[in-house]
C-alpha cells in the first residue's frame, strides 16, 4: 500500500493515444540532491579543463601572450578555447542532458529522476531550453550578484543582500505549490518525475495467451521496428487493463503507424499479436547487444 505522502505525489500523463499514464513527482529533496550532484560534476569538468590547458599551455615555452609569434597564437586559441569550455560547461550541461532520450541529467539519473512534459509524450527542445534559461535568473545570476559583492568588500553590500534575497525568493518556489514546481517548470510546461528502475514485466502471453494462431497477426521487421520498450510497457499497460476504450485508441494508433488495417472488434487480437512480436523482436536485439529504448531511438 502506498504511503500517504507518496500517493499525494501521483499524476496521470494522457499520451497522444488516449493512454493515461500514471507518474509520481520526484521529492524536492531529490531535485535538490541532482542539482548538487550536477553542480559538483560541472565544477570538476571546469577544473579538469583548466588544469589540462595549463599543463599544455606551460608546455609552449618562451610564449609571449602580446606578441605575433606562433607561440603567442597557440596560448591565445588556448585561452579562447577555456572560455568557450566554461560557457559549454555553464550553459549547455543541462541542455545536452534533457534533451537526450532519458531526459535527465547524470544528478538526476542518480537520483532516480528525470524531466517529462505535462499532458504529452516527450519534452520538446523548446520546453528544455525555456526551463534551462530561467535557471540562469534563478541561480547563476543571483550568484554573481553575491559573488560580485563579496569579492568588491562593504561597498556592495546591498547588491549582495539583493543576490541573496532574489535567490531566496525562487528556491522558496517549489514549496508553494504542490507539484513542486521551480519558475522554470511552470513557464516551460515540465514537471521532475521519479522512474523506476524495472525491468520488463512478466511476458504478457504467460496470462494472456493471443488467441488461435489462425486469427493472429503476422507482422514484419519493418512494422516492429517503429516501438521500442517505453511504447511496449504502454501496451502491456493497456493490454492487462484490458479498457475497450483504450484498446481501440491504441489499435487505431499503431494500425495508422504502421499501415496495416485489422478486422472490426479484433483490436486486443491485433494488439496481443504486435505486443508478443514486438517484445520478441526487442530481446532479440538485447540478446545481440541493441537496444532500442523508444520509437525516438535508432
Amino acid at each position: 500500500m502506498a504511503r500517504p505522502e507518496r500517493k499525494s505525489r501521483n499524476r496521470t500523463v494522457i499520451t497522444p493515444e488516449g493512454v493515461a499514464l500514471p507518474f509520481v513527482l520526484a521529492t524536492r529533496g531529490a531535485r535538490a540532491a541532482a542539482l548538487l550532484i550536477d553542480l559538483a560534476l560541472i565544477g570538476a569538468a571546469m577544473i579538469a579543463t583548466t588544469l589540462t590547458l595549463l599543463w599544455i599551455g606551460g608546455g609552449i615555452k618562451g610564449a609571449d601572450f602580446e606578441g605575433g609569434s606562433p607561440k603567442a597564437h597557440a596560448v591565445q586559441a588556448l585561452v579562447v578555447i577555456w572560455i568557450i569550455a566554461m560557457f559549454l560547461f555553464r550553459n549547455a550541461w543541462f541542455l545536452f542532458f534533457e534533451l537526450g532520450p532519458r531526459g535527465a541529467t547524470p544528478g538526476k539519473r542518480i537520483t532516480g529522476i528525470r524531466v517529462a512534459a505535462r499532458g504529452t509524450e516527450r519534452l520538446t527542445t523548446e520546453a528544455v531550453i525555456a526551463r534551462n534559461i530561467v535557471r540562469d535568473i534563478e541561480l547563476f545570476m543571483p550568484a554573481v550578484f553575491i559573488g560580485g559583492a563579496i569579492s568588491a568588500g562593504s561597498d556592495t553590500d546591498a547588491a549582495g543582500w539583493a543576490g541573496a534575497i532574489w535567490f531566496a525568493l525562487f528556491m522558496a518556489f517549489p514549496f508553494l505549490n504542490r507539484d513542486a514546481l521551480r519558475c522554470g517548470d511552470v513557464i516551460a510546461g515540465t514537471w521532475v518525475v521519479e522512474v523506476p528502475r524495472r525491468k520488463l514485466g512478466q511476458a504478457l502471453s504467460v496470462s494472456a495467451p493471443v488467441a488461435a494462431a489462425d486469427q493472429a497477426y503476422t507482422f514484419t521487421p519493418a512494422e516492429l521496428a517503429v516501438y521500442g520498450e517505453y511504447e511496449l510497457q504502454t501496451l502491456e499497460r493497456v493490454l492487462r487493463d484490458g479498457r475497450g476504450t483504450a484498446l481501440d485508441d491504441v489499435a487505431d494508433a499503431i494500425s495508422r503507424k504502421i499501415g496495416r488495417a485489422y478486422p472490426y472488434n479484433a483490436e486486443r487480437v491485433f494488439l496481443e499479436s504486435y505486443y508478443l512480436q514486438l517484445r520478441a523482436q526487442l530481446e532479440q536485439g538485447l540478446r545481440m547487444g541493441r537496444r532500442k529504448p523508444d520509437k525516438h531511438a535508432a
